[in-house]
């Protein structure tokens, strides 16, 4: 998992032939108060912080991994943190790849392990997805500004592989996605994939799965 010491810190996901980088949308051109709105309609109302909701999914291909990716996409808003956790090829960057398809972000989405960190650009207005492999990261909000991305992280969808105990201070508020496979020499593709958000704002996450 090391990388080269001379490889970067942060990578922008390059734009598509032909297109124009000025003209790309900007992502953190949202209001703040979009994404203050989106938060709150999901906290149900003033009071107490909701115990952390849990939803558990089998998935039994790559595709589905994927999809999975793509329903999770339609319920994120600017601001939110979500932790992948699993062992190597439990199927995180496929999930983030999904993530990123559902957001309609520009670039292929791959593993950041010898960067870091990638941003990549909304090309249609929303939030740009900040994909993290935090393996080699100390933790905490500083590392994390460290980096110098180019974008601003609570108008942003930042997604963290390896994240378990280095990243929770960036929000009270957070999605955490464990994703357990077969053990062994095995070609099972077979995934229990457990969700769990923590904070009002995921207080609505079963019903907004569906």
């Amino acid at each position: 998992m090391e990388a080269p010491h001379n490889s970067p810190a942060a990578e922008t996901a390059p734009n598509p032939a032909g297109t124009d980088p000025a003209s790309a949308p900007n992502p953190a051109a949202a209001p703040a108060s979009t994404a203050s709105a989106e938060h709150g309609g999901s906290a149900g109302g003033a009071g107490a912080v909701p115990e952390a909701v849990t939803v558990a999914l089998t998935v039994t291909s790559p595709e589905e991994m994927q999809e999975l990716g793509r329903r999770l996409a339609r319920v994120l808003a600017p601001g939110d943190l979500v932790m992948l956790t699993g062992e190597l090829g439990a199927g995180k960057t496929t999930l983030t790849r999904g993530l990123g398809e559902g957001l309609g972000v520009r670039g292929a989405v791959t593993s950041p392990t010898f960067v870091i960190a990638r941003v990549h650009p909304s090309l249609s207005g929303g939030p740009a997805l900040v994909h993290v492999d935090a393996y080699r990261l100390g933790g905490g909000l500083d590392e994390m500004e460290d980096l110098d991305l180019d974008v601003s992280l609570p108008e942003s969808v930042v997604v963290v592989e390896w994240g378990d105990g280095k990243v929770e201070e960036l929000s009270d508020d957070r999605l955490r996605v464990l994703i357990d496979r077969a053990t062994g020499d095995t070609d099972d593709e077979r995934r229990e994939v457990t969700l769990v958000g923590i904070g009002a704002r995921w207080a609505g996450l079963r019903e907004a799965l569906g």
